[in-house]
């Protein structure tokens, strides 16, 4: 384990480097819709930091639909296409996000990018982020078990070169945060749509405005203690 700071910061796509939550709810309402219905404040929030396939049950169940194996595969497909569409039209920053990342590749470190998000959607995504910023992209579909398991992040320091542990996650969600607090990721948590526990491993902050190298080594450290 680095004893002078983190080795790499680990980066959540949705709702931390990108304002695209917001798409989702879109996304998600208009399949809702598509689908006979619409879908309640808590059935969305249960979705924050989950993938396709998790969030896909949570919808039907918040409907009240009954669904079969083949139900969840045409809503998956027509919700993947309506969610591409609106990425095309245009994706914004979160606060702060963009001079964050000029900052962490400027200090040196090396960085990756952890989505729930498929790679089909994160393709259309890296436009806007810049591709060559990360050594690793680790997508929703590329990994055994997506999030709430903390493969993702395990992998990602992985290919890093990395312990979990030599890193730092930057998360919005509760669910994202508790993968990268359970691979044993130090974690600095901006919340975007939820609300996030504290923990030991977790540092919050209000946004990634004014972000500087100094405190990345400063949640890192919190993290570890």
């Amino acid at each position: 384990m680095s004893n002078g700071g983190p080795r790499a910061v680990l980066w959540d796509m949705d709702g931390t480097l990108l304002d695209s939550e917001k798409l989702w709810d879109v996304s998600l309402e208009a399949l809702a819709q598509h689908l006979g219905g619409h879908l309640s404040h808590q059935g969305r929030e249960a979705m924050v930091g989950s993938n396709m396939a998790q969030s896909l049950p949570i919808l039907f169940n918040d409907l009240g639909l009954e669904f079969t194996p083949d139900d969840l595969t045409a809503a998956g497909q027509w919700l993947r296409m309506k969610t591409a569409e609106l990425f095309d039209a245009g994706l914004e920053w979160r606060p702060g996000a963009q001079a964050a990342l000029d900052m962490v590749a400027a200090a040196g470190m090396p960085m990756a990018l952890v989505t729930n998000t498929e790679r089909f959607l994160t393709e259309r995504a890296l436009g806007t982020l810049g591709r060559d910023r990360f050594t690793a992209i680790i997508c929703g579909d590329e990994v055994t078990r997506g999030k709430p398991d903390p493969e993702p992040y395990a992998k990602a320091a992985a290919e890093l070169g990395f312990a979990p542990g030599d890193c730092l996650a930057i998360e919005d969600s509760p669910t994202g945060t508790a993968v990268a607090d359970a691979a044993g990721c130090s974690v600095l948590v901006v919340p975007c749509e939820v609300a996030v526990p504290e923990g030991r491993r977790r540092t919050q902050r209000v946004s990634l405005d004014g972000l500087t190298a100094e405190h990345l080594h400063d949640y890192w450290f919190r993290g570890q203690n």
